[in-house]
């Protein structure tokens, strides 16, 4: 089958203009439009027979009839809104809420029930057209903020998709995720994981999202991936690159040559910074001229030998919030001029206006310093572009350290934002680093640069969201249907020789706070002692429970157990067998380690059992309880070989065990012990998959996996209820007659 591609963003990648009454089309610019467009230059184009691009066309619908829209590398697919509903969309919730949120700036956030009505309204307009267009197999990819609860939309009509969100901002910590009314964030985080691939600039940014989606949604996080809805939903970061040899071969062209030469002659002896940034309030800007001016007032003798090239490109200045500031920086760049510089020197050349990609280029190579200090950025590309510019071998990067790109250049000066003494500190450096200082550190970042490239980042993601489908066709059970329930009751009627496998906390009872006050309940034993009264049945109990424990609750229940995983088996003479040697001795260094998690994750405790060891923390705050669970669950396995033990995450559980121990080889003992007619396996945890891969291609076997997650099993139910109605409904299904029992 033919994979199509589906690149969904707020703006088409086009700028509508009139032109002698008529309506033209021409490319915008932008990171997302290069960086898809130098990935299908690579390969992309080959991958893909068909590539949409879905988004609001900034235009009326009847001028967009007049567009001739063609395009070589999409289709484009126009999101049409009435400009109120856009507005509040748009300017309302997505950045008048999201962003100034999401950039810390929560003073700057206003709640307005009618935007968040609106841009849910927007988005189901983004899946309306998109679910018009899809077919099964198809590659989603979901940009932004202003898109968050898309891909549930999606999810919820057309499962057979494959999709991809990323997130171009920082995803905020919880404590201020968590200032969004209650509903909106699990609106937002439910649409978030709708998609099967979940992508950050940071690991930071993508350890803050899952942070969130424990403590609001209660899911469980391992390794990066959340079980969600019956599908898996990894998870990663991946940090956005840049046209890197657009930039560094920018010089050979002669434009940019002629242009670079002006700004040299312009500055002639003194020594150049310069910045580049939208209007916006998260950019640093004011902070960044005071700690200019602190430079100038504490280095005098700079005055009249350095000048700061100052761009500003105008963005959303109708809103309040941006005009405010546009007036600040305004008003501060004139006390500077006009308090410290003189007739022939003015200390700050500022513009405010939109720069082409020669004049960009040029500045990037004349200037000596890149002064780059966002308060708050998911990226921030302006950085990379400086670096892949310098084909000379000098300059120097001045970076906020808040800026996703700080983790990648670690050649740049690293400042904090709000310190304007630690801007004028780095000013000083930067002007005064050795020729020798400065390659070395152009070369670390440009090699990184050259390496992480725009290409290598969509290719990431897009072969990683091909390889989630194959994964999740790969893992889906269906759920247990009427139809699929009558073939099994039919089936297991039929059989002469029947076997139960149950597991049993989470299958045949919900889970409990604590292992000791989950006993089964009187309604529970007389089921099991009418299904195993039943001619030609074996019932085992396969359980991670200790002996003890199974011993006192199902004594006289004449069944068969499994005890810890598989370490014991309780025969049918009623007599334990052990299949595993119990604990080694040297178990107590990884004992150690998990009393040490005891004390510092108040609620947890530890469950000695003969052949094993538990960590329980069902009653830990979920995120503390995960992000715990998920470091000793690390420590554990760097243990593990040498001190040949399997380590088990279960269900608000971390077990060790010694290594060959599990649920598969003990119920393959008891298959091959005798012959069975049908066999029909039920389990919760991730133990209980060895089961159903044991198990899997023998004939006559029904495995069923307890809950949403994906599994090895056939078949799904939802609750340990279902469990009891399935088993009832065996118990009460009509025996065939059969002559032995005459």
């Amino acid at each position: 089958m033919e994979k199509r591609l589906f690149i969904v963003a707020n703006r088409l990648p086009l700028t509508i203009e009139i032109k002698d009454w008529t309506p033209v089309s021409r490319q915008s610019s932008g990171g997302l439009i290069s960086s898809v467009q130098a990935y299908l230059a690579a390969d992309g184009k080959e991958l893909f027979a068909q590539r949409f691009w879905v988004g609001i066309p900034g235009c009326e619908e009847e001028t967009w009839a007049q567009v001739n829209s063609e395009n070589e590398d999409f289709i484009y697919l126009p999101v049409f809104t009435a400009s109120e509903q856009y507005e509040r969309y748009y300017d309302g919730f997505s950045n008048s809420l999201l962003w100034p949120l999401f950039h810390y700036f929560p003073s700057y956030s206003e709640y307005h029930d009618a935007d968040f009505e609106a841009y849910e309204s927007v988005n189901q307009k983004f899946a309306d057209r998109l679910l018009a267009e899809l077919r099964p197999g198809d590659l989603v990819w979901i940009h932004d903020y202003h898109l968050l609860p898309l891909a549930a939309m999606l999810r919820k009509h057309s499962a057979d998709v494959s999709i991809a969100f990323f997130l171009h901002i920082p995803f905020p910590a919880f404590e201020v995720f968590r200032l969004i009314p209650k509903r909106w964030q699990k609106e937002l985080l439910n649409g978030i994981l709708g998609a099967d691939l979940i992508g950050f600039h940071t690991s930071a940014y993508r350890e803050y999202f899952l942070n969130a989606a424990t403590q609001v949604m209660e899911v469980t996080a391992t390794g990066g991936e959340i079980t969600w809805q019956g599908r898996t939903v990894s998870t990663g970061f991946y940090p956005v690159g840049i046209d890197f040899e657009l930039f560094h071969n920018a010089g050979t062209r002669k434009s940019v040559q002629q242009l670079t030469e002006h700004y040299r002659a312009l500055k002639n002896d003194k020594k150049m910074l310069f910045s580049v940034d939208r209007l916006d309030y998260t950019k640093g800007v004011h902070h960044r001229i005071k700690g200019y001016k602190k430079f100038l007032l504490q280095h005098p003798e700079y005055c009249g030998h350095v000048v700061f090239v100052l761009v500003i490109v105008p963005s959303r200045h109708h809103i309040k919030t941006y005009a405010e500031r546009k007036r600040m920086i305004d008003e501060y760049i004139g006390n500077i001029n006009s308090s410290l510089g003189t007739i022939d020197w003015k200390p700050v050349i500022y513009q405010y206006q939109h720069l082409e990609f020669d004049e960009l280029a040029a500045l990037y190579r004349a200037c000596d310093v890149a002064l780059i200090t966002p308060l708050r950025d998911g990226m921030n590309l302006v950085a990379k572009e400086f670096v892949a510019s310098r084909d000379n071998g000098s300059g120097v990067l001045i970076l906020s350290e808040l800026a996703g790109a700080a983790d990648e250049l670690g050649g740049a000066i690293l400042i904090n934002p709000n310190d304007t003494a630690e801007i004028a500190s780095a000013i000083q450096r930067s002007l005064e680093m050795s020729a020798g200082e400065q390659r070395h550190r152009l070369k670390l970042m440009q090699d990184h640069i050259r390496e992480h490239n725009v290409h290598t980042w969509a290719a990431r993601i897009l072969e990683r969201l091909t390889k989630s489908g194959e994964n999740r066709e790969e893992k889906a059970a269906k759920l247990l249907d009427p139809f699929i329930i009558a073939q099994l009751l039919h089936k297991y009627a039929a059989g002469d020789r029947r076997l139960l496998l149950l597991d049993y906390d989470g299958t045949l009872l919900p889970f409990a706070s604590r292992p000791e006050q989950a006993k089964p309940s009187a309604e529970l034993i007389a089921l099991l002692e009418g299904l195993v009264a039943q001619a030609g049945t074996d019932i085992y109990i396969v359980s991670g429970r200790d002996v003890a424990v199974l011993d006192k609750w199902f004594a006289d229940v004449p069944i068969g157990l499994v005890a810890e995983h598989g370490a014991q088996i309780k025969q049918k003479n009623g007599k334990w067998k052990v299949t595993r040697p119990i604990i080694n001795p040297q178990w107590s260094r990884a004992e150690q380690l998990m009393n040490k998690y005891v004390e510092d994750c108040a609620g947890s405790f530890i469950e000695f059992k003969i052949f094993s060891r538990a960590w329980h923390y069902r009653e830990v705050d979920a995120f503390h309880g995960e992000h715990m669970a998920r470091k000793l669950y690390n420590e554990l396995i760097d243990l593990a070989d040498e001190l040949s033990l399997n380590v088990l995450k279960g269900h608000k559980v971390i077990e060790i065990r010694s290594k060959g121990t599990h649920k598969g080889k003990a119920v393959m003992e008891i298959v091959n012990s005798g012959v069975y007619d049908v066999i029909v396996c039920i389990g919760d945890d991730n133990t209980d998959e060895d089961m159903f891969r044991s198990l899997r291609g023998i004939k006559g076997t029904f495995t069923i996996k307890v809950g949403a997650q994906p599994s090895s099993a056939d078949y799904r139910v939802l609750t340990p209820y279902q469990v009891h109605s399935l088993l009832e409904n065996i118990l009460n299904y009509p025996q065939p007659f059969r002559r032995e029992e005459v």
